[in-house]
């Protein structure tokens, strides 16, 4: 049986096709990953996703393997590190962001509290929305909306609703594989 993906998923790229099928879309609330994700979509704001998941082994090196309990402790050396290293986006805001959104997970947990926590008091179960083509998948939503607001809120940084929704998607909090990719029940 052939495979149907997504249309943004038939790249040539595999490290894209890998991540359509394998990740997108599909539910993982390990706090780890939500932390990657995060920081891998902050980091897209403005750039393809592609270029991202070039550089995806880069950042996990640079970001120590995304521990945001290793990343809170980051220091003004580490930040100039990150700035050098060719590897990775060097953009001050979202280098920022990233080590202050691990400040701010790290707080939560010191105050009883997840990001899982927080995302499925919004989003109790995972929404399979599968649209017919693409142009019907939003770039945000009044979820997302909400979600940044609240992020915000408890201090993280870059996190506006596109970012989000990206992100939930990326999560699988938001399923929007299209109605006739294989993928879209995450199997395959």
């Amino acid at each position: 049986m052939e495979k149907m993906r997504c249309s943004w998923g038939n790249s040539k790229n595999p490290l894209y096709q890998e991540y359509h099928d394998n990740e997108w879309g599909k539910l993982n609330l390990d706090s780890t990953y939500l932390y990657e994700m995060l920081v891998l979509e902050s980091f897209q704001s403005g750039l393809s996703w592609e270029t991202i998941l070039n550089k995806r082994e880069n950042f996990r090196k640079v970001f120590a393997n995304f521990d945001y309990h290793e990343v809170a402790k980051f220091n003004e050396d580490d930040f100039e590190r990150l700035m050098q290293d060719k590897g990775i986006v060097r953009n001050r805001l979202k280098i920022n962001a990233a080590i202050n959104n691990a400040k701010v997970l790290v707080k939560l947990e010191n105050n009883n509290q997840t990001f899982k926590q927080i995302l499925t008091k919004f989003i109790p179960r995972p929404i399979n929305h599968h649209p017919k083509k693409m142009e019907d998948v939003p770039a945000s939503n009044d979820l997302s909306k909400q979600i940044s607001k609240e992020m915000k809120k408890r201090g993280f940084k870059f996190v506006g609703p596109v970012t989000i929704y990206s992100f939930l998607q990326a999560v699988g909090l938001i399923n929007d594989h299209l109605e006739d990719c294989s993928f879209k029940n995450g199997e395959l």
